[in-house]
């Protein structure tokens, strides 16, 4: 049913071509010279018809080449963000709302005048849609300095702007942002980028089972940051095409936009250290609140396996520091009295070194 009417409004549209070349013919006032030629007005009754019946049956090449010319437009279309079809048309409003206040000036200028209206429209449409697309990271970098500048000045002094902080694949799989950010101790706005998105989606894909189960596990962390929690999540879509690394991206992006990385990789925060990016590793967070322990203290612990020194064996706090206990391989699955000898601190975390407490009490 649509085919017939389409093929139907194609005929009307020969048949109107074909009256409207008469109509040109008739006012250029070639029709005297054609008829000098042997042509007769009343030929001109049949062009219409002529081009309606051309239209009509070639109306199926027409639509099937029109159809193919949608489906090529709405994939090209589907692949513009819909923030680069927002600028463009409000840039296509603006270029044409300019061209409209100059083109009377145009109209001032004799022959030329109106032609030199039409290209000026064409000029600035074409670069109202251009530049803001084009530039928009530019546009978005420079309202968030102004952004920050009126922060600035409206916040008293000694008070520092809260920068957005950029998650990495690592810490979103780890999961403990989430609960960091439920307690409050992180401000927003949290910078989700685009390229981290689809490096989650690739390993949520994966055909390994592990790398496929931690990949979920990030996309729902993410799900429970944005619906549960009240902090402001930002899906930031500046990819750096001409960088493979997903690490480096990051890097740059914090220097784009100026912002804080939040991790838990340990190379990532030494290479970030290195451009002068600023990192929040949670690791770093989960050793500082760990209770402090003091040479001299006692404790009780269970002693689970053999450490790698001769005799030693090795225990666990609950929050997982580990505990060196020198000539505990004895004591290996017993639950001992123990005293705390040094305390050693390394960026990969706290280790604990002790004796049982019975051989400082013989020793006593």
């Amino acid at each position: 049913m649509v085919s017939r009417i389409i093929r139907a409004i194609l005929t009307v549209l020969g048949i109107s071509l074909g009256v409207g070349i008469m109509a040109l013919l008739e006012s250029l006032k070639l029709l005297g010279f054609l008829e000098k030629l042997g042509i007769k007005p009343h030929s001109y009754v049949g062009l219409g018809l002529i081009f309606g019946i051309i239209f009509f049956i070639a109306s199926p090449k027409m639509m099937k080449l029109g159809r193919k010319i949608i489906s090529i437009m709405e994939g090209e279309i589907q692949r513009i963000p819909a923030s680069d079809i927002i600028l463009g048309v409000v840039g296509l409003v603006s270029g044409l709302l300019i061209a409209n206040l100059v083109s009377p000036l145009f109209h001032m200028i004799p022959y030329v005048g109106p032609v030199l209206s039409i290209l000026f429209y064409i000029v600035l449409a074409y670069f109202g849609v251009m530049v803001p697309t084009r530039k928009k990271e530019d546009f978005a970098n420079a309202i968030n300095s102004l952004k920050r500048s009126g922060a600035k000045e409206k916040a008293p002094k000694g008070v520092n702007p809260v920068l957005p902080k950029i998650l990495d694949t690592s810490v979103i799989i780890d999961g403990r942002i989430a609960d960091i950010c439920k307690t409050g101790f992180v401000e927003g706005p949290l910078i989700i980028p685009e390229f981290v998105l689809e490096e989650l989606q690739r390993i949520a894909d994966s055909s390994d089972s592990l790398k496929r189960n931690r990949g979920r596990r990030g996309l729902d962390i993410l799900n429970k940051i944005q619906k549960e929690l009240d902090i402001e999540v930002v899906i930031h879509e500046k990819d750096f095409e001409d960088i493979a690394e997903v690490d480096t991206k990051l890097l740059k992006l914090a220097q784009f936009i100026k912002g804080k990385v939040v991790t838990n990789d340990y190379n990532l925060n030494k290479v970030a250290e290195f451009h002068g990016v600023e990192v929040l590793n949670i690791n770093e967070l989960a050793n500082a609140i760990k209770p402090v322990v003091l040479p001299g203290e006692e404790m009780i612990v269970q002693v689970i396996k053999d450490g790698k020194e001769s005799g030693q064996g090795v225990a666990y706090l609950d929050d997982g520091t580990m505990i060196v206990v020198d000539g505990g391989k004895k004591h290996i699955g017993d639950t001992i009295g123990v005293l705390v000898t040094s305390v050693l601190q390394t960026s990969a975390g706290r280790m604990i070194f002790a004796k049982p407490k019975s051989m400082t009490d013989k020793a006593v």
